[in-house]
């Protein structure tokens, strides 16, 4: 899963593909490295992130889906909280609805299930804006995120949503420490519990810098351990800014992994 942010504050990309001409370059980029998926983004949920209005964030994601799925064919997920959206891009084409906040907005799992698309619900306490200010679990980061994701599931499936068409993400980088992003890729297995497909994102993530005190732009080999670990724990997508290095992470991986399963 490639990530195309279209804000302006994203934090190692924000800026760089706010025009749609300059987005669908990078998407039709990243497609040719290999993504088979492209995230679409117009809300930046970094650390301290403000939230923008609705018509901004539809002004910045619906021209670039509809001009994604109509020139390139591309499966696109939209990274949105807000329904009004989801209704929108799905009625673009858009293939995915991905959510940091699990549809917990007003209205928000009526529309994606009227949508009928994917979605994927991620693990998050509070918001963008506080979500860093000293995150605590009183029980193991991995049982708290699973015990959360499951909530999210059952609320999804109340609503309608069938759950073939559900994936789960546990949050990293999201009201978590560094010693709770380690321990929980460390036993994300945890996860398989829930017997769902795991997206994660860990790219360029400040985990990197801090274990590696690297700026954002050398973060890239730190990245692809993750997800090869990532991968080894039972991931099935990843989201990165590197494309074309993280393809080649996940199939060496993939390939260790299914050493001797055709003999």
């Amino acid at each position: 899963m490639g990530i195309l942010n279209a804000t302006p504050d994203s934090f190692s990309d924000g800026g760089n593909y706010t025009s749609t001409d300059a987005a669908l370059r990078h998407a039709e980029h990243m497609l040719g490295e290999g993504a088979t998926i492209i995230d679409v983004g117009g809300e930046s949920t970094r650390p301290g992130a403000e939230p923008v209005s609705l018509q901004e964030e539809l002004d910045r994601v619906a021209p670039v889906v509809e001009r994604l799925v109509d020139e390139f064919d591309a499966l696109v997920s939209v990274d949105t909280s807000s329904p009004e959206v989801m209704r929108e891009v799905a009625r673009l084409g858009a293939g995915m609805i991905n959510d940091v906040r699990s549809l917990q907005r007003p209205g928000a799992l009526d529309a994606a299930a009227a949508s009928r698309l994917p979605v994927c619900v991620m693990h998050m306490l509070g918001e963008p804006g506080d979500m860093q200010r000293s995150p605590y679990y009183d029980q193991p980061v991995e049982d708290a995120v699973t015990a959360f994701l499951a909530d999210r599931v059952a609320a999804c499936e109340a609503a309608g949503i069938a759950r073939e068409r559900l994936l789960v993400d546990p949050g990293f980088g999201f009201a978590k420490t560094v010693e709770h992003n380690l321990r929980l890729l460390k036993r994300m297995d945890a996860l398989a519990r829930l017997a769902l497909p795991v997206l994660v994102g860990m790219s360029r993530k400040s985990m990197i810098g801090k274990v590696l005190d690297r700026p954002v732009e050398e973060r890239l080999p730190g990245g692809l351990a993750l997800v090869a670990l990532a991968v080894e724990r039972g991931a099935r997508i990843v989201r990165v800014h590197d494309v074309g290095p993280s393809v080649d992470a996940v199939n060496m991986t993939w390939a260790v992994l299914q050493e001797g399963a055709n003999q």
